[in-house]
């Protein structure tokens, strides 16, 4: 193999295949803690399409793995390394090649970061809406991936929704264009669909024409209510909804992720709230509709409400739901799990993680993007074990977890992807027969199996 890297390293510009173990070593995982990565054989740090179109032309001929690879941001294990394989490192695409205020448009490189794009929007009056919570160092190519969604996505949609159109090199290096820059437009099937949640199977998404929306003329006003249950503070959400408020954040902490907030923060929770609510309106009318999320919270038996009244309020209050991961993540080795369920059955899942974390003893801190329905139970173990290892408790947990949801009418991700923790609950959700369409539709654009391999199915 040494022989055939040297016809990969002579295909491309000097020093886009780096093979020192030391930087090798640097990309070999990504967040997610629960999975051991492999080895890589080199790291492409590509730099242009036609760098990507290379590389992907040299692996299909030796049939070497490739793994796509943008911030590292991932929680299922899709940008974790696999034994010999070349880890394709986007970060250096890093350009954004348009931006098209008059037609609400941008043209960006996959390896730009999801709030550098929304920050060049801001200077058009513009946003670009999907915002996981990662946006600071996660990139458009992954955020695409994985079909991201965010905060803002109760209202704005996740990244599917803000895309026109994408630019991928297929297994065997032809570069395919999809899509297109209209807002309407049905001219053969959906390939941009395809490819956005692919996790990186089925092509190399090397750049994407991005919808932009106009930017709220107005700071958002955000209401932030505590509970003593998390069950009131899920009912009190599903009467948000009920009242067609459409919140632009609507989210949710359990106890367990405050009192990990509080010990680390000292913000002063307190024992007797054990759920917090954090929304936020971003209209013309955000005062208003802010007092009415207020007062169904205190309907709801939220113990205190309160609306924020500066921007620099708001931007706290939205700090405390960022803090949650990094707070817990301090707590010891994470399972960061995605459920999401209709949001009418939101209170109900919340019983379920509670129910299925006391039978099985296991510690699980619930964080929710509530709006949409989407639960992110992190189970919280040992961090002591073996790097790749979880104990059969957690396991037996997730799996009570995943089935509740999908017994609900909900699926195994929300916005994570499935990569290579949920693969064995995939059949569970999608069918026999859907199981059959995505293997021929892999088989068709990658039939030497050489794109993130053992991801997705």
């Amino acid at each position: 193999m040494a022989d055939d890297l040297d016809a990969l390293i002579a295909a491309l510009p000097d020093g886009r295949v780096i093979a020192d173990p030391d930087i090798v070593e640097s990309y070999r995982r990504d967040q997610t803690a629960v999975v051991a990565p492999g080895k890589p054989l080199c790291v492409v740090a590509a730099r242009t399409t036609a760098e990507v179109t290379e590389t992907m032309r040299w692996a299909s001929k030796h049939r070497v793995p490739v793994v796509p690879r943008g911030g590292g941001t991932s929680l299922a294990g899709g940008a974790s390394a696999i034994d010999g394989c070349v880890m394709l490192s986007m970060t250096r695409m890093d350009q954004i090649l348009e931006m098209v205020p008059a037609d609400d448009f941008a043209v960006a490189e996959a390896g730009v970061l999801n709030a550098d794009l929304d920050r060049a929007a801001a200077a058009h009056g513009l946003m670009y809406a999907p915002d996981p919570s990662s946006y600071e160092i996660s990139t458009i190519g992954g955020n695409l991936a994985t079909n991201a969604g965010g905060l803002r996505c109760v209202k704005y949609g996740v990244t599917r929704d803000a895309t026109l159109g994408l630019e991928v090199v297929l297994a065997d290096g032809r570069v395919l264009r999809t899509g297109r820059r209209t807002i309407k437009g049905v001219a053969g099937y959906d390939l941009t669909s395809l490819f956005v949640g692919s996790e990186g199977t089925l092509g190399v998404i090397t750049s994407a024409t991005l919808r932009l929306r106009p930017r709220p003329s107005a700071p958002p006003v955000t209401l932030a209510a505590s509970f003593p249950g998390f069950g009131m503070a899920a009912q009190a959400v599903t009467a948000i909804l009920r009242a067609r408020l459409q919140p632009s954040l609507l989210e949710l902490l359990d106890r367990a992720t405050l009192r990990a907030i509080d010990d680390w923060k000292n913000l002063g929770f307190g024992d007797s709230v054990h759920a917090l609510l954090i929304a936020q309106d971003d209209s013309d009318d955000s005062v208003r509709r802010a007092a009415i999320m207020r007062d169904i919270c205190t309907e709801h038996g939220a113990l205190l409400a309160d609306v924020s009244a500066s921007e620099a309020e708001s931007r706290q209050l939205l700090d405390i739901r960022r803090l949650s991961y990094p707070a817990i993540e301090r707590l010891g080795a994470t399972l960061v799990e995605d459920v999401c369920v209709p949001r009418s059955r939101l209170p109900d899942m919340v019983e379920c993680i509670e129910r299925a974390a006391s039978r099985h003893e296991v510690m699980i801190a619930t964080v929710a993007h509530a709006g949409d329905g989407n639960l992110h139970p992190v189970f919280v173990f040992d961090r002591g074990l073996a790097e790749g290892d979880v104990p059969p408790a957690v396991w037996a947990a997730a799996d009570e977890v995943f089935r509740a949801a999908l017994d609900m009418g909900g699926t195994l991700t929300g916005e994570h992807g499935v990569g290579l923790i949920k693969r064995r609950w995939l059949a569970l959700e999608l069918g026999e027969d859907s199981m059959h369409v995505h293997r021929a539709i892999k088989n068709a654009l990658d039939p030497a199996g050489i794109l993130n391999p053992g991801r997705g199915f």
